[in-house]
């Protein structure tokens, strides 16, 4: 059997693709999967280490781009149908999944076009436009969130959740901790802001190290700050003398987690899909110009059901974060509480649905 996962751009889109590859490869070794991406996007750098092929396409994003840009992104898209139709007939898959992203629609309408049965997984709340076109003529569409369910054709919407890599759930703190240079026995927070880091997050983390000095001795962080941030953050964390490792960007991410007891960060639906998996408290900080804010709402979620904190960019401040990291730390009948509504909401078991639900497409096709 031939798969195609198609989509990329951010981890959010592309670490679920990973996580059906790799189900898919659990139930038959011999499948062979190949991804599709843009040599510009965080697939380019992520497939091949983790030891799949590849095939780009040129296409990039047009929605918030300048004039120039717009006009550009439609160029690339015409070209990348061309593309789309060259990996087809090179590959000749039984099935073409999108994950999202912009490198995921010509490549899946082109199959369609050509017989070959497609579906598309929606991570977010607020669907992206590449899905809510694909939602059109795709087989099968399976979403994370009951919200968005109605953005698509009921007859052929499933509630899956969001897929997650088995290996999130396998990681351990004390050979993390050696990983990281952490000590085992210190409560660790883990802040990243995505794959590429969040500068707003990364500014107010070191204006709320000031605010927590008392708790040197007590407290250590875990922090990916992206690479344009890496130098000046590492720096600061030096100054303050707080205990902790930072990296501009961290592969080993079952390992941060199991290091965590707490997790600072963005609210993209793969993000906040492992932490409730895990179980693990966490403090939202939603990118605020996320398409149709679904950061916000998929963070606001969490904090209603008590498995969150939840912080806008607009009131961000480094007393404001800190005093949420302290409250957390100091308060051991909450964190509890922030475990098991965690818990509650995780979907450990998204990846076995979607690849059901593949598979049966194929046979049917």
């Amino acid at each position: 059997m031939k798969v195609i996962i198609a989509g990329g751009g951010t981890g959010g889109h592309l670490f679920p693709g990973l996580a059906i590859a790799e189900e898919f490869k659990k139930r038959d070794s011999n499948t062979e999967i190949v991804f599709v991406g843009t040599e510009h996007g965080i697939e380019a750098k992520i497939i091949p280490r983790e030891g799949y092929p590849i095939r780009y396409l040129r296409s990039q994003g047009i929605v918030g781009k300048s004039f120039v840009g717009k006009v550009t992104g439609m160029g690339e898209l015409c070209l990348s149908f061309f593309d789309a139709l060259k990996i087809l007939k090179t590959v000749s898959p039984d099935i073409v999944i999108g994950v999202g992203g912009y490198a995921s629609g010509a490549i899946v309408l082109v199959a369609d076009l050509k017989s070959i049965p497609t579906m598309i997984h929606e991570q977010n709340s607020v669907p992206g436009l590449t899905n809510k076109i694909l939602g059109r003529i795709a087989k099968r569409i399976c979403v994370t969130y009951h919200e968005s369910l109605t953005s698509f054709p009921m007859n052929k919407t499933f509630l899956t959740g969001n897929p997650i890599r088995p290996k999130i759930l396998k990681g351990d703190r004390e050979a993390a901790c050696r990983l990281f240079s952490l000590k085992q026995d210190l409560f660790t927070v883990f802040i990243f802001g995505g794959s590429s880091g969040a500068q707003a997050i990364n500014r107010t983390m070191v204006d709320a190290l000031n605010h927590l000095s008392d708790l040197k001795e007590q407290v250590q962080f875990l922090h990916q700050t992206g690479d344009r941030d890496f130098e000046n953050i590492r720096d600061a964390y030096r100054k303050t003398g707080v205990k902790g490792t930072v990296a501009p960007f961290i592969y080993q991410m079952a390992e941060a987690y199991a290091a965590a007891d707490v997790v600072v960060s963005r609210a993209g639906a793969t993000t906040l899909a492992e932490l409730t998996a895990l179980g693990k408290p966490a403090i939202l900080i939603p990118y605020p110009y996320a398409a149709g804010r679904h950061q916000e709402f998929n963070a606001l979620k969490l904090g209603e059901m008590g498995a969150a904190m939840v912080m806008l960019e607009d009131d961000l401040k480094g007393e404001t974060l800190a005093a949420a990291i302290r409250a957390i730390y100091q308060n051991s009948p909450l964190q509890a509480e922030m475990k098991s509504a965690s818990k509650g909401l995780g979907r450990p078991d998204a990846c076995v649905k979607i690849v059901d639900i593949a598979m049966s497409l194929v046979r049917n096709a």
